[in-house]
């Protein structure tokens, strides 16, 4: 069992209001995560996203499900949140 919590952004019955949180870490110096989830050419479009931030001066570093069929691993779950401040997920349709 995991010591953090995943939601799933789609389960919502109805609308909650949130208070806005504050932002974290500014961007500059934040560590960024690149997450794909394994689609058919996810990898380019990840490369080009990586390309680009990587030209502004930020930290990235990849991770990946092992096929876009199934969840990703609890050690790939667990690396991002202990690696990363930020992380961008690659989805795809």
């Amino acid at each position: 069992m995991s010591d953090h919590l995943l939601r799933d952004p789609t389960a919502e019955s109805s609308p909650v209001s949130r208070v806005r949180l504050t932002p974290g870490v500014p961007l500059a110096s934040a560590r960024v995560g690149l997450f794909s989830i394994n689609k058919e050419r996810s990898g380019e479009f990840m490369d080009y996203l990586q390309a680009r931030l990587d030209a502004r001066g930020l930290d990235t570093r990849r991770f990946a499900k092992a096929t876009h069929t199934k969840i990703a691993a609890e050690q790939v779950i667990a690396d991002m949140v202990a690696d990363c401040d930020i992380v961008i997920a690659g989805l795809a349709d």
